[in-house]
């Protein structure tokens, strides 16, 4: 009879200890907060006034700048908080953080920028020009460096949320792997309750997860998460009736247990999801992606003009690696490959040469060491790779002469991995759908591991692009790949 009241204290334990260590952590995010913004406005007014003190005329009152520089920073934190920038369960994983702040961060200029024109006030525009911009991105490196010290924390077990997994076995045991393979989103799968009575239906999750209950009553669910010692709870698929999810929903709120649930949908990003309540019903629309018009005139637009400004940026040391590999090997600097662009049309991919000239004709002698992942030949130690080949491969420099294929309209910046025709030619229906957009000079491939990647994690990922595709995913890639670069992750 002890044991019930013995598994609720501990699973009330585990919330305390929980809810202690989120305060700490937001009272760790308010400080950088507070540093970042106060760097950002101190900077400010240190470049537009210098030693100056002067003041803003508010009607009849001058208000000291360095007064006003207080009060903006008040401001801002307070509008940092209010939009939920400090939430735990936006933390460690996703872009939803970064871009709350610097939404933010937009609507609080922009109030400010709205009242100055209503009352007529003569705020300095080089302060407030130095001051966002400025802040902005303090606020996201001091979030990133936060978000490191976190995923860190979170990997050596610490910050973790227990959570039950609920539903069908095979829908359950599909959450429960994604959930342990992504521990920097903070959620540790520590046991399973199955909604499906047959004992017989095999538990598959590729983990040591005990199930400790079946059935679909809200008691055994109760139970269960108090076995668990659970702090949160996730629902995978719709296999627990309305009524019982509704009173589950109650009674978990009122013991502090967290609820949340995993539709059966899979790679499916944010943006392309919109709630729409229905009586109470919520009704999950999602949108089918689309790069026509002008969302495709500006993702052009972007690569003609960067890759114009990066071609004369980069057309000297370009140059220099050009006579680099004609000096290390006989043969030309450049290497042209056919590859197949969108909608399967064929192109000629540019590189800088990393290998001896004959190496195609040597492939068919080291085809039983491929270490690729089955259908792309890869090789760690590959005898056809020169002494500058290899420098540059490792640093992926020679895929810099792709520039020219973006600028041409072969490729886009980012996008998938342009694929060889016969890599095309073993492509199913799915497959296929890789050519609805322009194979990119980096994209999700590039970021995820590159030579590294299984044959179907690399179809997956740039099926997921395709499907999800905005410019500011664009963005988050090219910043990625400045780090995937000098990680050498998979470059061979």
């Amino acid at each position: 009879m002890n044991k019930p009241t013995h598994r609720a204290s501990s699973s009330r334990q585990v919330n305390d200890k929980l809810d202690m260590l989120e305060h700490d952590g937001r009272v760790r995010v308010l400080l950088v907060d507070f540093l970042c913004i106060t760097w950002a406005v101190a900077i400010a007014e240190l470049l537009r006034f210098g030693l100056e003190r002067p003041s803003l005329g508010i009607g009849s009152v001058q208000t000291p700048y360095p007064l006003v520089s207080v009060v903006l920073d008040v401001l801002w934190l307070i509008t940092l908080g209010a939009l939920g920038t400090r939430e735990p369960r936006i933390q460690g994983f996703g872009t939803e953080e970064y871009r709350r702040v610097a939404t933010a961060s937009l609507w609080l200029f922009g109030a400010i920028a709205i009242f100055s024109y209503v009352f007529q006030l003569d705020t300095a525009r080089g302060y407030v020009a130095v001051a966002l911009p400025l802040g902005i991105v303090s606020l996201l490196i001091g979030r990133w460096a936060l978000r490191k010290d976190l995923i860190l924390r979170r990997k050596s077990g610490q910050h973790l949320r227990r959570v039950l997994v609920i539903g069908g076995a095979p829908s359950a045991a599909h959450l429960a792997r994604q959930l342990h393979a992504h521990p920097a989103a903070g959620y540790q799968p520590v046991a399973a309750y199955l909604t499906t009575p047959d004992a017989t239906e095999p538990w598959t999750t590729g983990l040591e997860l005990p199930v400790i209950g079946r059935g679909k009553d809200l008691e055994g669910i109760l139970a269960a998460v108090e076995a668990a010692a659970a702090d949160s709870v996730a629902i995978s698929g719709a296999d627990v009736d309305p009524p019982t999810l509704r009173q589950l929903g109650w009674t978990l709120t009122a013991r502090d247990i967290g609820m949340f649930m995993a539709p059966a949908l899979t790679d499916v990003a944010g943006p392309r999801i919109h709630m729409q309540p229905l009586s109470g019903l919520p009704l999950i629309h999602v949108t089918t992606p689309n790069l026509e018009g002008l969302k495709a005139v500006a993702k052009r637009g972007f690569d003609i003009s960067a890759s114009l400004v990066l071609l004369m940026i980069l057309a000297v040391p370009m140059c220099l690696v050009a006579f680099l590999v004609k000096l290390d090997s006989s043969g030309p600097a450049m290497f042209r490959q056919t590859r197949i662009g969108r909608s399967g049309e064929v192109f000629s991919m540019l590189k800088f040469r990393s290998m001896v000239t004959d190496a195609e004709q040597q492939l068919s002698l080291l085809t039983e060491f491929n270490e690729g992942n089955g259908v792309l030949f890869k090789l760690k130690d590959d005898p056809r790779v020169t002494k500058v080949g290899r420098f540059i491969r490792r640093y992926s420099i020679d895929e810099l002469p792709q520039l020219f294929n973006v600028l041409m309209g072969d490729m886009s910046l980012v996008g998938p991995r342009p694929p060889l025709p016969v890599e095309v030619e073993s492509y199913d229906d799915f497959a296929h759908r890789r050519l609805l957009v322009k194979p990119g000079l980096t994209g999700p491939w590039q970021v995820s591991g590159r030579s590294d990647l299984s044959w179907d994690d690399s179809i997956r990922l740039d099926l997921y692009y395709v499907e999800n595709w905005s410019m500011f995913q664009d963005m988050i890639y090219l910043l990625r790949t400045v780090r995937a670069v000098f990680a050498k992750d998979g470059a061979y």
